[in-house]
């Protein structure tokens, strides 16, 4: 093969600096050999990468092509350097989290910032999930860590043994309905058939190919499907529904009259709340963001007040 990663390594030096002289001595090698690779490689590829009549090294089109290409391969390249060594010393390429949405993303910043500082070079990658779509993730292999998994996963996360999972939580839920909502005035405890009456406001599970489920719904009642729980609570906030909401999203609401707290005679919804991992390839990055979750003072702060 005539293209080479130190070639490319050479064009791509050559290019930053603007000369030969200037690569070599980043490079710390001698001109007169950069100059014999970028010639052997133009001899092999049969095409002029460089013109030479100026002062500075200006690549032809031909150059240009072949070094924007290649750089992308430099990239690709570093980056399997840098996963290689990670693996070597027990830390995952990425860690893939799926997040309930009922946990704002804001109040995991302080938990990746002090993973950050254990230096792991672990890439985070977070992604939503609500309901049986949490679960999904999990079983599909697309996710290492779930925070925020409700109920107790389908029949095979209980019976294949092949997840854990442990208590993240308890949540409690209030009823709740904007001061100008038909059933602001209504007496209480709600009965379910008037509640039923009027549209629910909920989020959308997020499962792609399992049946989807819901939670607080009253069958046949007409629903708002929002993508996250801060969706819904703006929406139930503009009165454009009524629903179940966290209480520690609804509070400060709640205290200033924006949204009115009505007992009813309906359950709410699950309070339990997990988080749940393959037990296979358990890495250091995990290990650690599962000692973490099991902090009562991160517990705390997760479920905690949402500050509007």
């Amino acid at each position: 093969m005539n293209l080479t990663l130190e070639a490319l390594q050479i064009l791509d030096m050559i290019d930053r600096k603007g000369s030969f002289a200037a690569a070599a001595l980043a490079l710390d090698r001698v001109p007169s050999a950069l100059t014999y690779s970028v010639r052997k490689l133009e001899d092999d590829l049969d095409v002029l990468l460089f013109d030479r009549r100026g002062h500075r090294a200006k690549l032809t089109a031909a150059g240009l092509e072949l070094l924007t290409e290649g750089r992308h391969l430099l990239h690709a390249a570093d980056d399997l350097e840098q996963r290689v060594r990670r693996t070597a010393t027990g830390r995952e390429t990425e860690l893939r989290i799926v997040l309930n949405s009922i946990i704002p993303f804001a109040k995991m910043l302080p938990l990746i910032a002090a993973f950050d500082r254990e230096a792991g070079g672990t890439r985070l990658r977070f992604v939503p999930g609500v309901l049986s779509g949490t679960w999904e993730e999990l079983m599909a292999g697309r996710a290492d860590l779930v925070i925020g998994a409700t109920l107790d996963g389908p029949e095979i996360v209980r019976t294949s043994g092949r997840f854990q999972t442990r208590p993240l939580g308890v949540v409690d839920w209030a009823f709740a309905v904007a001061p100008g909502h038909p059933l602001a005035d209504a007496p209480e405890p709600l009965s379910p058939e008037l509640v039923k009456q009027h549209r629910a406001v909920a989020v959308g599970d997020s499962s792609r190919s399992h049946p989807g489920i819901t939670m607080g719904l009253l069958a046949g009642q007409e629903t708002l499907t929002v993508p996250s729980v801060d969706d819904k609570l703006r929406a139930q906030l503009a009165g454009l529904g009524c629903g179940h909401l966290p209480r520690f999203w609804a509070q400060h609401y709640l205290d200033n009259g924006a949204l009115l707290e009505k007992q009813t005679i309906m359950s709410k919804p699950h309070e339990n709340f997990l988080i749940a991992w393959p037990k296979a390839n358990q890495g250091k990055s995990l290990k650690w963001f599962l000692h973490q979750l099991s902090q009562p003072e991160i517990q705390q702060a997760l479920l905690g007040p949402v500050t509007p």
